[in-house]
């Protein structure tokens, strides 16, 4: 019993500190139903692209991108770096954001509030699958589409145990409150390297990206049904992906083992007409980060600019080619469980 309070109190202690170490950067903003986080980047006096919105992937938040693309971008363009629903700072609304579409409608809104009529949408991973749904329900407001390791299509299998096991609500709720959070911090390092995997992770990349944020209870259940109802929700939707009239780019690495590229990136381009792949050899799960300059090269080609991105894509192989790959963790953390 005793080691049953310690867990409880442990978490809910470690809670406050991962908080008070990575503080909310971000604006809350008043939907009516639920209050949305975001960084926004007020539109510069003479920028050459249009607005940008950013959709992080699955167990970030809005650090994750801001951390690859503010600096580089600051001066050129409008940009608002959302916290999806029930994720970093935002709250979680109704069960309408357990799925992509809800959350596409979510960030549509806060467009709105914002606006900004009109934006290139940006997804990474996970937050590929909201930028598609985003660009189907909301084509009006979609320039172009950038897709960085989307997770778009069905695929075979399911996902880990523990997102099945956090997402139920009962035992869900008592795992996430008791064990998720200690577990999560042993197992931290060898996630986070595995996402990177083969590429080396970044030093800044757990405090820049605030990745320990996830490990709070309701954060980690929230990320949980996400991942849990994927798989569904994009057996649903992909047979409409024809519909998608937005200039399309998607980057991908072929060495990713996070979100396979055959099962979705190049079944997305085969998809959308006119979609564009770039694919990176040595490139795994992080685009955003480790190829930043070939994803610019992409907004700026969907902004109109002329850009000749497998040139950039080659650049971007000879640097990786030049750093020493990281082994492979011993445990398998990918979404996807065949």
């Amino acid at each position: 019993m005793s080691l049953i309070a310690f867990g409880f109190g442990f978490t809910a202690w470690k809670a406050k500190a991962i908080e008070a170490n990575l503080p909310n950067d971000g604006e809350l903003t008043d939907l009516g139903d639920i209050r949305i986080n975001a960084l926004h980047v007020a539109a510069p006096a003479e920028g050459d692209l249009p607005p940008i919105v950013f959709i992080h992937g699955a167990s970030g938040n809005l650090k994750d991108q801001e951390a690859a693309f503010r600096r580089p971008l600051e001066g050129r363009a409008e940009m608002l770096f959302v916290d999806r629903p029930g994720h970093g700072y935002s709250e979680r609304g109704g069960e309408e954001n357990g799925f992509p579409d809800g959350q596409a409608e979510t960030i549509a809104r806060l467009m709105d509030r914002y606006g900004i009529e009109k934006a290139i949408i940006v997804g990474h991973s996970f937050g590929g699958a909201i930028a598609t749904s985003f660009a189907l329900y909301h084509p009006e407001k979609t320039a172009g589409l950038l897709l960085l390791a989307p997770a778009t299509h069905p695929w075979p299998g399911g996902v880990d145990w523990y997102y099945n096991l956090a997402a139920r609500p009962y035992l869900g709720r008592l795992f996430t409150r008791f064990l998720a959070l200690p577990a999560g911090l042993v197992l931290m390092e060898k996630a986070t390297h595995a996402v990177f995997h083969p590429n080396p992770r970044p030093d800044r990349y757990l405090d820049g990206g605030a990745t320990a944020l996830v490990l709070r209870p309701e954060n980690f259940r929230n990320n949980a049904i996400d991942v849990a109802n994927l798989n569904d929700y994009v057996t649903r939707v992909a047979p409409r992906y024809s519909e998608i009239t937005a200039p399309t780019l998607i980057i991908n690495g072929d060495s990713d083992k996070i979100v396979s590229m055959e099962i979705h990136a190049k079944a997305l381009t085969a998809a959308v007409a006119g979609a564009e792949l770039v694919v990176i050899r040595g490139l795994g799960h992080k685009p955003d980060y480790l190829a930043t300059d070939l994803a610019i090269a992409g907004i700026e080609k969907l902004a109109g600019h002329h850009r000749d991105l497998q040139s950039v894509a080659r650049r971007v192989e000879a640097r990786l080619a030049q750093v020493v790959d990281e082994p492979m963790p011993d445990m398998d953390f990918s979404i996807e469980k065949t």
